[in-house]
């Protein structure tokens, strides 16, 4: 349900307009304006383009389908995981946790930067869209001033104008903004998940007892999240069986 709520989100805006329109007696099918759609759209396509670079809009499916498809890290996995390393290191030395320490150090790299040019071309279009819809309708005005001479056109023309901003303010905050956003959280997830990994390695490193480990990391995780005691791995291989794989969830 967690991942999904993207999905349903946009589904309930979108549900909530339609059933707006026809409660108040309208067509949803009068709302549909290929010239606003191309305005809109294609204008906010290219101005996102020219402020982004090509290897970010390759990015964009995938982007759309981790939001839709991504569930938060299980940091209780997390913390066992650790716990295990630090019954480990007591055990057999920090030496035979060399490369799991390692991995664990490297997923930090970088990862702020790279979440932020990620959501960046939703953030952009979120704020070109918005314009474009007014470019539009301008448009669709000056149209609309030249065929005064017909007043039974005027009504269409002037509905029609208005579609673009229609579209652009929507686009804008019924999917481009609410993408980014759900964007930021994954990456704030991710971070939090990174901050506690780090903090349980040093917990480690300075020879914790796995139980001042676990009671360090456990501060990260919701009480809502946290697993009672006699649901948790009873040893390090449990552990690491979990969790071996670190979340991704806005990379």
């Amino acid at each position: 349900m967690m991942k999904a709520a993207t999905g349903i989100g946009i589904a309930a805006a979108l549900a909530g307009l339609l059933i707006g329109v026809v409660l108040e007696g309208g067509n949803p099918m009068a709302f549909l304006n290929l010239p606003a759609a191309f305005i809109v759209f294609g204008g906010t396509f290219g101005a996102t383009f020219a402020s982004t670079s090509f290897e970010q809009m390759k990015r964009i499916p995938a982007l759309y389908k981790r939001v839709l498809t991504s569930e938060s890290p299980d940091l209780q996995a997390r913390v066992d995981l650790l716990v295990g390393y630090a019954e480990r290191a007591r055990r057999d030395g920090l030496l035979a946790l060399d490369d799991e320490i390692q991995g664990l150090e490297n997923e930090l790299d970088g990862m702020t930067a790279r979440h932020a040019k990620g959501r960046s071309p939703f953030e952009r279009a979120g704020g070109y869209a918005p314009t474009m819809g007014i470019l539009g309708t301008v448009m669709g005005l000056v149209h609309v001033l030249e065929g005064l001479d017909q007043p039974e056109t005027l009504g269409p023309a002037i509905a029609g104008a208005f579609m673009a901003t229609l579209y652009g303010v929507g686009a804008a905050n019924v999917i481009f903004l609410p993408v980014a956003n759900r964007l930021q959280h994954l990456s704030e997830e991710e971070q939090e998940l990174r901050l506690m990994t780090i903090e349980g390695v040093l917990a480690i490193q300075a020879g914790d007892n796995p139980r001042i480990v676990a009671d360090k990391l456990l501060s990260f995780v919701p009480p809502e999240r946290r697993r009672s005691p006699d649901e948790r791995p009873a040893s390090a291989a449990e552990a690491e069986a979990p969790a071996a794989e670190p979340a991704q969830a806005a990379a």
